[in-house]
């Protein structure tokens, strides 16, 4: 597949097989995540893989919404503002590098037959509590990881984008 076909084919997945994933797939993607790009490489970005049924549970409080329980697991995406790079007007990349991370571990996933999808919508403050985080990590997405369920994921849903003529510009605006 190349990687504009998996472009196409990554959808946000909100349904899950009770399949397991296996620790082979798990480490794919967190190594396709590893391999991000960053600004001024400094990677600020930290992954909180939950498996374990008691930390799954204390996530689903974090996000109500049912299909979010139908994850087998989650990496909980974080940025390290004392690790990120901050440009000279103070704007933090942290949240970029973040999301260029985010995005490898979601087509990786495609790749290999696994969905995902982007939460943010979740308690930030409860989050922050749940993994104990220090201040100075923020959490950016939740990703809940897994096999999408096939009798709702029969095939993928239609991508609905603007074309070309709409979003590129060329030389000026």
């Amino acid at each position: 597949m190349t990687l504009l076909e998996i472009c196409k084919k990554r959808f946000s997945v909100r349904s899950f097989q009770k399949r397991t994933v296996s620790d082979e797939e798990l480490n794919y993607l967190l190594e396709a995540a590893r391999f991000a790009p960053s600004a001024v490489n400094l990677q600020p970005w930290h992954f909180i893989v939950i498996k374990a049924d008691e930390n799954r549970h204390a996530l689903h409080e974090c996000y109500h919404r049912e299909w979010f329980k139908s994850a087998p697991l989650y990496i909980v995406v974080c940025a390290d503002h004392y690790q990120s790079w901050k440009r000279k007007d103070e704007k933090d990349f942290a949240d970029v590098d973040v999301a260029i991370a985010i995005e490898h571990i979601s087509l990786a996933a495609t790749e290999i037959g696994l969905g995902t999808c982007w939460v943010c919508n979740f308690d930030p403050l409860k989050l922050h509590q749940t993994l104990s985080l220090p201040d100075h990590i923020e959490p950016i997405a939740i990703l809940p990881v897994g096999y999408p369920d096939l009798d709702i994921y029969a095939q993928i849903p239609i991508k609905l984008r603007k074309p070309l003529s709409e979003i590129v510009h060329w030389e000026k605006f």
